[in-house]
């Protein structure tokens, strides 16, 4: 059913709001380049109206913090089939973008600047080369699309190809236009497409059924806490956490400390809790998470705004290791979403030398 949008005054009469529409699509754009939040704060965007091979121009291109790529095509006055159509036509493209190629993209939207640099300053981590374009999703900005071409999306996305649409919608009130913003598909499902999609034909294979899991690093989080209390947590942005909701009570985890290596195996024994609602056992009984972990003070500065805040996953750990003791060889699987299914054979590698690492994951 195709997606509506709806705002009510909240009053003792609450009202409806009339929706309206902005002067053109050219205007939303405009509003995106000056605050890309509109569409997500996780991205960085690269690229504005860039000429592609294929003769067209793409309306937008971002970078999230993964160095995957993101292709933004708003709908403007083309058929909802056409844009689909066009957006894969675009991808295409895209997907055969070298790492300079990408960086000439921001050189030429930034007027001089170094992806690199501006990579470091949004996400506070150095851009790998060889990470960089591994992967793409596709988003489509609409104000609306027929049911036809919904199912056409979610079809496409249900057999891993990572595109979504965003809606927007414009209403009155009192004389100022607002926006609304509604995603036709959970984001962390088009994410966990990203994260488990390949540029190399052939390299994929049935997932195995095995989680990993990125365990942050030792700023924001400690994994010493984690082994304690029994749980994995991600925060500080949605593209950081919202693919905990991947995990579902009985699912066997491999944890890994970006940079570091493989600390941990475990079943997850929960779903997904804030931080204001996570409790852990302690010798005293049940307490609030808040009033134990290291990091709860920069937990709690954060923990009334649900992007923001940092999320829990419960774990019951079957075989551990101290960060000083963690599992890292060449060739073990890494990537640094949170959680994800990978597809490719070198996460059946990984898994099957960590079997060999910790004995007790089985258990």
């Amino acid at each position: 059913m195709p997606i509506q949008h709806a705002i009510w005054t909240v009053a003792d009469n609450p009202m409806p709001l009339a929706a309206t529409r902005l002067p053109s699509e050219q205007k939303l754009e405009e509003m995106i380049v000056r605050d890309p939040r509109i569409l997500s704060g996780e991205w960085m965007l690269i690229g504005q109206q860039e000429a592609t091979s294929h003769g067209g121009r793409i309306d937008l291109l971002a970078i999230a913090p993964d160095g995957s790529l993101v292709l933004i095509e708003l709908k403007r006055d083309r058929t909802p089939r056409e844009i689909v159509a066009q957006a894969l036509d675009y991808a295409s493209w895209v997907e055969q973008l070298t790492a300079e190629k990408v960086a000439q993209i921001y050189q030429r939207f930034s007027n001089g600047g170094s992806l690199d640099a501006a990579f470091v300053q949004r996400f506070g981590t150095e851009l790998d080369a060889d990470e960089l374009n591994r992967s793409h999703q596709i988003i489509i900005v609409a104000a609306e699309l027929d049911a036809a071409t919904e199912r056409i999306i979610k079809y496409l996305n249900e057999r891993d190809i990572a595109i979504n649409v965003v809606f927007f919608q414009v209403f009155d009130h009192g004389g100022q236009q607002l926006l609304s913003r509604a995603w036709l598909i959970d984001l962390s499902e088009t994410q966990a497409n990203v994260a488990t999609s390949s540029k190399i034909v052939g390299e994929r294979e049935p997932w195995n059924g095995e989680y990993y899991v990125s365990y942050g690093d030792a700023v924001s989080r400690s994994w010493e806490d984690a082994r304690k209390y029994g749980y994995i947590s991600a925060g500080g942005g949605t593209w950081y956490s919202q693919t905990l909701k991947l995990l579902s009570p009985g699912d066997r985890v491999w944890v890994k400390i970006p940079k570091t290596g493989y600390v941990g195996v475990g079943r997850v024994t929960g779903g997904v809790f804030p931080a204001k609602e996570f409790m852990v056992s302690t010798p005293d009984g049940p307490r609030p998470a808040l009033d134990v972990l290291s990091h709860a003070e920069r937990y709690k500065a954060s923990a009334d705004d649900p992007e923001k805040t940092e999320y829990f996953v419960p774990v019951t750990w079957l075989d551990t290791v101290p960060r000083e003791k963690a599992v890292n060889e060449l060739g073990l699987f890494g990537n640094q979403n949170t959680v994800c299914q990978p597809t490719a054979p070198q996460w059946r590698h990984t898994v099957e030398r960590l079997k060999l690492a910790f004995s007790k994951w089985a258990g």
